[in-house]
């Protein structure tokens, strides 16, 4: 009966495999979401952009990608690489990737806005390559919705791994950085947010990328596809068929609106993160370090029990649940934050992180297992299993939400005076921080509440689909 199940797709992974497949993730968060939580703040303190300028280079970024994501998405579906149809970009798009990433945190051409675009914008269009594939991977793996749970826990597992690691940046940059006397405490210290740090900042992102490239590498070697896209049908892919399959498909464009949310909200908070720590809190790198830790812990504690939480109150539940959760604890950092006395509430601050970020953690973790179903409500309604032209439109997606999550931060701190050459920030300044933090992304998170209880595809519906595209397989 087994092999009568996996010969129609319902394939069971070992745990090397999940694990493998996982590494991809924490690949790419060692180096995109080290990009995505720094490179603005790099930019405006030790690169030095104006905040204005960096803001217009976010978005910039994100139209160029919205152009080359169908583009990637196409030439993926319709290609055929010999090492595998999406592995194959796992090493293609992950050595350049490393590469430019890297050079994005070089202080070499010093404030050049130009340095920064073409470094920023290569990196952005490498991470594509490697990107899209690898959401596709998942689908061609199996098409059993149990085994696609397994996996997207073990992949959120690893991602947020890569999460502690990033958010240790700090620690690791204070190894390398140059050390100076503080006037308050009387001790040398690190100095790890003016252009004296520059070289600690490249040594760290160095290291980073090398080892995600690695990473890469073993992802590729434990992944086998085995659902993919009959050659014929492949051969007739074309970009417009992104628009095409999300006119038609209703659940890809309620998924795709909560990527844009969910991406905008965690952007917009993580490259506040750093400004809130240094200027309103006024941390030491050990305590921003654990500030962050805070915002990834709760996924070694929950994502493991996302199966169970699914079964139990289903997905609907589990996202209200979580998301609820997450703006419950962005209202007690509101709260609990005194812009006169930061510094005593420190122990209250990490408590409310701990609550927003074990809600944002498992609502955004779990969207990626929606990824395989409306690929393979697609192949129900169309009978072609474009699962590269899907991820590029997720990627279009989430890209947008990223976009904003670049852009808002830039504009608002220009908007309300941010300087970084200024150790003390005005109380305008301040505030503004404060709502980079809580109140914006809270907002988003109600709306994305709303986007997400249109989406009707439940785990019953999708049994029937994938019961129904068996029989007509056969």
């Amino acid at each position: 009966m087994a092999n009568a199940s996996e010969a129609n797709g319902f394939y069971k992974l070992s745990w090397l495999q999940r694990i493998g497949f996982g590494s991809g993730d924490l690949a790419q968060n060692l180096i995109y979401q080290t990009v995505s939580i720094w490179l603005l703040f790099f930019y405006t303190n030790v690169f030095g952009l104006d905040p204005g300028a960096a803001a217009v280079m976010f978005l910039v970024v994100r139209i160029v990608d919205v152009l080359w994501d169908p583009i990637v998405g196409t030439i993926v579906d319709k290609g055929n690489p010999k090492w595998g149809k999406y592995r194959s970009w796992l090493i293609l798009g992950g050595i350049p990737l490393s590469a430019l990433a890297i050079l994005c945190f070089w202080n070499g051409f010093n404030g050049s806005l130009i340095y920064a675009y073409i470094t920023y914008v290569g990196m952005s269009m490498c991470y594509t390559l490697v990107n899209v594939p690898y959401g596709a991977i998942n689908s061609a793996l199996t098409r059993d919705t149990d085994e696609i749970t397994i996996l997207t826990s073990t992949r959120m597992f690893m991602a947020n791994l890569g999460g502690i690691i990033v958010k240790s940046l700090p620690l690791v940059i204070a190894i390398f950085a140059p050390k100076a006397l503080n006037p308050e405490s009387g001790k040398m210290e690190a100095v790890t947010n003016t252009p004296e740090a520059a070289g600690a900042w490249f040594i760290t992102m160095s290291i980073f990328c090398i080892a995600g490239l690695l990473l890469l590498v073993f992802c590729f070697s434990q992944c086998k596809e085995r659902v993919v896209m009959d050659q014929k049908e492949a051969a007739n892919v074309k970009v417009s068929d992104l628009w095409t399959e999300f006119g038609r498909n209703k659940p890809l464009r309620v998924l795709a609106f909560f990527f844009i949310t969910a991406f905008s909200m965690m952007s917009v908070s993580n490259a506040a993160d750093a400004y809130f720590m240094t200027y309103n809190v006024g941390a030491t790198p050990f305590l921003t370090t654990l500030f962050m830790w805070l915002g990834t812990i709760p996924a070694f504690i929950f994502m493991p029990l996302v199966p169970a939480i699914k079964k139990a109150i289903g997905k609907k539940g589990m996202f209200y649940a979580f998301l609820g959760t997450a703006i419950i604890g962005m209202a007690l950092m509101y709260t609990f934050v005194s812009i006169e006395a930061t510094k005593s509430n420190i122990v209250l601050l990490c408590i409310a992180q701990f609550i927003k970020s074990t809600g944002i953690i498992v609502a955004t973790g779990y969207m990626w297992a929606l990824v395989p179903e409306v690929i393979t409500y697609g192949e129900y309604t169309t009978g072609r299993r474009i699962a590269g032209i899907v991820n590029a439109l997720t990627g279009i997606f989430f890209k947008a939400g990223m976009a904003l999550g670049g852009v808002v931060p830039g504009f608002v701190l220009a908007i309300v005076g941010f300087n970084a050459a200024n150790a003390t920030q005005t109380s305008q300044a301040l505030q503004g921080i404060l709502w980079l933090v809580c109140v914006i992304p809270a907002i988003l998170l109600l709306l994305a509440i709303f986007i997400i209880s249109k989406y009707e595809l439940s785990d019953e519906k999708m049994d029937e689909i994938n019961k129904a595209i068996e029989a007509r397989n056969k």
